[in-house]
């Protein structure tokens, strides 16, 4: 057994512990959807009261809190299993919930830019914002038309590792270029998905 895969052991009989954990409490899977939306407001918190002086330490303490909040992204649908209230209501509130801390995080962002006077990644931020919930509404969209629609790489799991590494790694001027990486990437996506969409719609019939 390599060590990569021991850790990725540990790491999935940790969550499971803690699944179990949560599962033992009956606690509502909607509720910890809407904790992991609390987190991440605190983290926004954090970005935005961020400044040239203090930046560096404020960032790395919002990256602990947005992996914090990652936890409850990772079991509120595994524990709405373990406890059998999976229901159509819960997978929708799970989507809402997802765009505002998407959202929230990029809000911070944007009050950090600003207060530092930095036009240019104010404007990156906002297009990085809109391009994360146009990945979103692309697929919502499409799959209303067709069975599938997940290429494309950018989806909200690899923004949010992303965002937590170049907060946890804003020492070494890490934010910066995770934001253009997600601006391209996810502009990618979205582009891909609107073609895959046409290729897989041309032969249905003209909406009347």
């Amino acid at each position: 057994m390599t060590w990569t895969s021991a850790f990725g052991r540990a790491c999935g009989w940790l969550l499971d512990r803690i699944v179990y954990g949560l599962a033992l409490t009956r606690i509502s899977p909607n509720v910890l959807t809407f904790l992991g939306l609390v987190i991440n407001i605190a983290a926004a918190f954090l970005f935005g009261h961020a400044n040239a002086a203090n930046g560096d330490r404020m960032f790395f303490f919002a990256g602990l809190v947005i992996f914090g909040a990652g936890i409850f992204d990772m079991v509120d649908g595994r524990v709405a299993r373990r406890i059998n209230k999976v229901t159509v209501f819960g997978s929708f509130f799970d989507s809402v919930i997802d765009r505002y801390s998407d959202v929230v995080l990029f809000f911070g962002l944007l009050v950090y830019y600003g207060r530092i006077n930095r036009f240019r990644y104010v404007v990156l931020v906002a297009f990085v914002m809109v391009t994360s919930l146009m990945v979103s509404y692309t697929r919502a969209r499409a799959e209303s038309l067709i069975d599938r629609c997940k290429v494309g790489f950018m989806e909200r799991p690899e923004r949010i590792v992303l965002i937590l590494l170049g907060a946890l790694f804003n020492h070494w001027g890490l934010m910066a270029p995770v934001l253009w990486v997600l601006a391209v990437f996810s502009t990618f996506t979205v582009v891909h998905r609107v073609v895959y969409t046409y290729q897989n719609t041309k032969h249905l019939p003209t909406l009347s």
